[in-house]
């Protein structure tokens, strides 16, 4: 079973609305099983929605429409799903019962504009919206055809399909995808690709794909089956050899990203951590705070940004600056060892370096960076250069002093 993703909607062309719903669908659809093979974009414009249905239904089975569904005239997904099918529209008495109650719960009276949302081309299924005014409602065609329309705000479209379109979509599909994502960090995408060259060029059921994200890299493993629990027992096999390839590059599964893993590790080992941070400006520190619960160890991060603040608060020697910079190794050690001596934490991670666009020379270009790492009395630190602007080193320095602490935690 195909489908095409059709997005409706004049603000969505012009960008002022980020397309989203798109995303969630792909992946809602991916689960049973039906193919997306397009995703379109089309203006509040009859004759171009039109043109649209009629090209998707060359190859596609399902429509998934979003938007379109208010109460003004340029609202017309529905009206022109009810054209392409050649069907009647007729008032749903259930629907326009639920909009005058809406109406007079908020002192209100309906309008006829708003009346057009209880209007549904004959024989349809409307799907209710527990969460707004406009129904959506799945139309059926000939030759096993359909069109399913959908609200446009997500906090809608994303409740309807899954308590409505879902369950009937189920009954359609014979098989199911199931996949499992491992998160991969230290490791490029086109080296990892390389490492697992062998699997993709074997795959057969389940398939093996790779791609990079922001600040890491994603292995997806899919497997098509009759159920979870088969689509799992497949995975397995390419699961372990997988993890036998890239061993402690994974640092996770799902949708956890590296800062939560560390933050559990931190937890559930009961290590205390502190962080003095020049060029990231607290970017280590804010990222651990997105995990719940992280009050428990984390016990202070330090924005150590002049020379004086490093050496007034970390203790850092006025000598150690003036002989190898800010941005030196030997900087950043005592910039860990400080923070551990100053908040009495187990563990001290420092930053320090040149993020640009400014500011580098030969000897220490934009991009070098320094990280240290004192864990119970154990000082260590690694240099990085990294390129890309000044975000970029940042967001780099971040994540990689993580996954260097993460690294260091598993070996404790």
């Amino acid at each position: 079973m195909k489908a095409e993703i059709i997005a409706i909607g004049t603000e969505l062309l012009l960008g002022d609305i980020v397309n989203t719903n798109a995303q969630f669908l792909a992946k809602e659809l991916a689960t049973l099983g039906i193919g997306v093979y397009r995703q379109t974009v089309v203006g509040d414009n009859e004759e171009r929605v039109l043109s649209a249905f009629k090209s998707a239904f060359e190859y596609c089975d399902i429509i998934i429409t979003t938007g379109g569904l208010g109460p003004t005239q340029d609202d017309l997904t529905k009206e022109t799903a009810s054209k392409y099918f050649n069907k009647e529209l007729e008032l749903h008495e259930e629907s326009y019962d639920f909009l005058i109650k809406y109406f007079e719960k908020n002192g209100k009276k309906l309008s006829e504009n708003n009346k057009k949302q209880a209007y549904f081309p004959k024989d349809a299924i409307v799907l209710k919206n527990k969460n707004g005014t406009a129904p959506g409602c799945i139309i059926k065609g000939d030759n096993n055809k359909a069109i399913v329309v959908l609200p446009g705000p997500p906090r809608e479209m994303k409740p309807m399909f899954k308590e409505s379109v879902l369950p009937y979509l189920s009954k359609l599909t014979d098989e199911i995808l199931v996949s499992k994502v491992l998160r991969v960090c230290g490791v490029g995408e086109s080296y990892m690709e390389e490492l697992v060259k062998d699997l993709i060029n074997n795959q057969t059921n389940p398939t093996i794909a790779p791609y990079a994200k922001d600040v890491d890299v994603v292995l997806r493993i899919t497997a098509k089956a009759k159920s979870e629990e088969e689509g799992y027992k497949l995975i397995e096999p390419m699961e372990k050899s997988v993890r036998e390839i890239l061993g402690d590059n994974i640092y996770g599964e799902g949708e956890a990203p590296l800062e939560h893993v560390v933050g559990k590790m931190l937890v559930d080992k009961n290590l205390t951590i502190s962080t003095a941070e020049s060029c990231t400006g607290g970017l280590v520190s804010s990222m651990l705070v997105s995990y719940p619960g992280i009050s428990k160890v984390l016990l202070e991060g330090a924005v150590t940004y002049s020379n004086e603040a490093k050496m007034k608060r970390l203790g850092v020697q006025k000598e150690t600056l003036n002989n190898f910079g800010a941005v030196s190794e030997e900087t950043a050690k005592e910039m860990a060892s400080g923070i551990v001596k100053a908040s009495g934490s187990d563990i001290g991670v420092s930053v320090t370096g040149i993020a640009g666009p400014g500011g580098g020379s030969d000897e220490k270009p934009v991009g070098l960076v320094y990280v240290g790492l004192s864990i119970k009395g154990n000082v260590k630190v690694k240099k990085f250069t990294f390129q890309g602007d000044r975000d970029k080193v940042r967001t780099r320095t971040a994540v990689n002093s993580l996954d260097w602490l993460r690294r260091e935690i598993m070996n404790l």
